[in-house]
């Protein structure tokens, strides 16, 4: 990733400079922050600008630039490199481990990136690969199967749209004389007309005869919501009694076909809700299968930056490794936690060892130089919890085009789906829904009492005034708001609490090493 890119990234998952801070707002939509006014922009990203980062991606014009590492600000960095023909690499990363979880009383360690690159020539690459084949292989199949259950979730949601339209003059027949005629249209076009021609016995073809004229006048004004009541109201009519007969006949069908229709109707879309969400259901079901093959995949794969390096040559028996390592532990008091981000670069050379008595085989040992960066922080859980999204998000990409194909066709189907998926009782939608009613009345009531105030402002103000008069001659203190609710605590005692602990594990490691320390 580019600078533009991991900057704005961070200010997406809330890593933003103090003086931008006013500029984002937390968008509970989307789960991130977003831009007040505008676009996102990189420089408001609160990262960690190094020296090294510049040596590292061979910059060969001016080596005292600072370039931006990805990784937000620090409130200190310590790094150790340690090269060596013969170097075990597991062994610095179990040292390390083993101390934050023990000597430094670091108990919560979670790994948050694991990347192997090795060269095209290597043993090593080419078992990755054939292994990520088999990864690949059970991802398209599961992949392909959300594909074609996507495209018939828009079918369902199609017909279901069609029978809102179906069943809404029906819910409102007795209610509006409109929806009455509407019916009864519907019903002289699609009963009444077989194969796109209107049969012998319909009202319109009927109304061509001498003597039947009025009848699709007296049909469509003619209503009657019950079919005891049809021989009442006809009785009473001034007509003929063969027109009187047809008029009968054909309100007598119309109600008979209604009230049929509407429980075939109804029992329809209850049968199709249960679809729907037996559907819906289906396809989180195939994306929960598809994720750790996408997961196994992303991992497996060769970083860019690896693989570009000169530190791996392709006819070299050469591999790379990034590992990184957030520790934490409860807060003595407050809500920030000390917490060591602690990130391995390994360039190694796998060598094999053999039993010379039978020759089995033991396993590679990885030898060659590594890179250890530790960095302080003071983060609440919040804050640690955007972290490793930041870093989910950044490695992790083909995640993404999984929720990202199934989120565009909710978008596209629009608040239909939600709202339908609701009815059929999915939690995870009864649930945003309450919150976007309760968003709608929280903004009514908030217009209501603003519209109150604005009406009694002026004598809000008078006592103002007194207010703040008096509280000039009270003792301070008093008057102040309770910070309830606030996060408490200092993230720079935090901090420098995890700056001593780091400090202790970069000057023990140096000394356990044979290296200069003090």
């Amino acid at each position: 990733m580019n600078p533009e890119e991991m900057g704005r990234l961070l200010v997406k998952h809330g890593f933003i400079k103090g003086n931008s801070q006013k500029k984002y707002k937390f968008s509970d939509e989307k789960g991130s922050f977003i831009a007040k006014e505008g676009e996102t922009s990189h420089k408001d990203a609160d990262m960690e600008y190094d020296e090294e980062a510049n040596i590292e991606a061979s910059v060969a014009a001016d080596f005292t630039n600072y370039l931006p590492t990805g990784y937000p600000t620090p409130a200190r960095r310590y790094r150790v490199v340690l090269e060596a023909s013969k170097l075990n690499m597991e062994e610095t990363y179990y040292w390390i481990l083993n101390f934050m979880r023990q000597d430094a009383a670091f108990p919560y360690v979670d790994k948050i990136t694991d990347v192997f690159s090795a060269s095209e020539q290597s043993a090593m690459w080419g078992a990755a690969q054939t292994r990520m084949g088999m990864q690949q292989d059970r991802a398209s199949q599961n992949l392909r199967s959300i594909s074609d259950m996507v495209k018939q979730l828009f079918q369902v949601v199609r017909e279901l749209r069609i029978l809102d339209e179906k069943l809404e003059p029906r819910k409102k027949w007795k209610e509006s004389k409109a929806a009455d005629v509407a019916l009864k249209a519907e019903y002289a076009d699609l009963v009444e007309r077989v194969g796109g021609q209107m049969q012998p016995g319909g009202v319109f073809q009927l109304a061509q005869q001498v003597g039947y004229t009025a009848l699709p006048d007296l049909f469509f004004n003619t209503h009657i919501y019950r079919l005891e009541d049809i021989d009442k109201v006809i009785d009473d009519m001034k007509y003929n009694k063969n027109l009187r007969q047809v008029l009968r006949r054909k309100l007598f069908a119309f109600l008979n076909w209604k009230l049929k229709t509407d429980k075939e109707l109804k029992t329809r879309r209850v049968f199709l809700l249960k679809y729907l969400r037996q559907h819906w259901n289906i396809i989180k079901t195939l994306m929960n299968w598809a994720k750790p093959y996408l997961r196994n995949i992303a991992r497996m794969q060769m970083s860019p930056e690896h693989m570009d390096s000169p530190d791996i040559v392709g006819a070299f028996e050469t591999s790379m490794m990034e590992i990184e390592l957030l520790a934490y532990k409860k807060p003595n008091k407050g809500d920030y936690h000390p917490c060591v981000l602690t990130t391995f670069k390994y360039r190694t050379r796998p060598e094999l060892s053999f039993q010379q008595d039978n020759y089995a085989h033991r396993g590679p040992i990885h030898v060659g130089k590594v890179e250890v960066t530790f960095r302080a922080y003071g983060w609440t859980k919040k804050q640690m919890d955007a972290y490793r999204k930041y870093k989910r998000d950044e490695d992790m990409l083909l995640l993404g085009l999984v929720d990202s194909s199934v989120q565009n066709a909710m978008d596209a189907l629009g608040e239909e789906l939600e709202t339908y998926l609701w009815e059929a009782g999915e939690k995870e939608f009864e649930e945003k829904r309450k919150a976007k009613e309760f968003a709608e009345k929280k903004k009514e009531k908030a217009f209501e009492k603003q519209m109150a105030v604005g009406m009694i402002d002026p004598f809000i103000s008078i006592f103002k005034g007194f207010w703040e008069i008096f509280s000039l001659f009270a003792p301070s203190g008093i008057f102040q708001k309770s910070s309830a609710g606030k996060i408490s605590g200092s993230s720079s005692d935090a901090a420098n609490a995890a700056s001593g602990a780091m400090f202790n594990a970069y000057k023990y490691y140096k000394k356990a090493h044979g290296m200069l320390s003090w």
